[in-house]
């Protein structure tokens, strides 16, 4: 089975570098150096429309932690009906509560936002302080995805949690890889995770990209 690559962009330029390198989808973000926040309209209507791979639009509407008042998941609720209503394929988002935990309320409204279209639960899944427990949560909520690091510095560091996560997710919900993802490193992280799904950046990079999608294809 092939391993999906996607890519985390936030330009148009990063995109095609992306795309012509084998990312088989895009996440979509402003900052990316702070952890990513959510792309400006314009931006998401115009990769949108010049690519032709599936597009994830981070939907963050600030820096720091992931509990949020009501004014951000009012924004956030806008956020969502704006990029869909742009075509994008899905959104990226993550809310936990004081206590770290997977803020239920706010994640099962903003999947109703989201109206049946995919939704991915980013690295906030790597700040709780049981990610099979978020895990569970976050399958009862509906959600497709989780970008996660197996709550380590890099997905290397984090192989064994991710392996679990996998492993306790099964076919419910899709794992993905996150974090310090290299061509030297994805393929000893795919066989020890069992992921089918890896994140990695780029920042107008098409040879990074390259790099590793010939990793995954040469090795697995």
């Amino acid at each position: 089975m092939s391993i999906l690559i996607e890519a985390a962009v936030e330009s148009l330029e990063d995109a095609r570098a992306a795309i012509a390198g084998g990312a088989d989808r895009l996440e979509l973000c402003a900052e990316l150096d702070i952890g990513g926040t959510t792309p400006p309209h314009a931006l998401v209507a115009d990769v949108i429309a010049r690519v032709e791979v599936p597009v994830l639009v981070m939907i963050r509407p600030r820096a720091g932690d992931f509990a949020y008042t009501r004014s951000d998941l009012d924004r956030m609720h806008t956020d969502i009906g704006a990029v869909l209503e742009l075509g994008a394929a899905g959104v990226v988002l993550g809310a936990l509560g004081t206590s770290r935990r997977v803020d239920l309320m706010a994640t099962r409204e903003l999947i109703a936002a989201a109206r049946g279209r995919p939704v991915t639960f980013h690295r906030a899944i790597d700040d709780t302080p049981d990610v099979l427990e978020a895990i569970d949560s976050l399958i009862t909520l509906g959600v497709t995805r989780v970008l996660s690091s197996g709550a380590a510095p890099t997905a290397l560091e984090g192989a064994d949690t991710l392996a679990a996560m996998v492993a306790h997710a099964g076919e419910r919900l899709r794992i993905v890889a996150g974090g310090g993802v290299r061509a030297g490193n994805v393929a000893t992280i795919v066989r020890r995770t069992g992921v089918r799904e890896v994140h990695a950046r780029c920042a107008g990079e098409e040879s990074r990209i390259r790099a590793i999608a010939a990793a995954l294809g040469g090795e697995l």
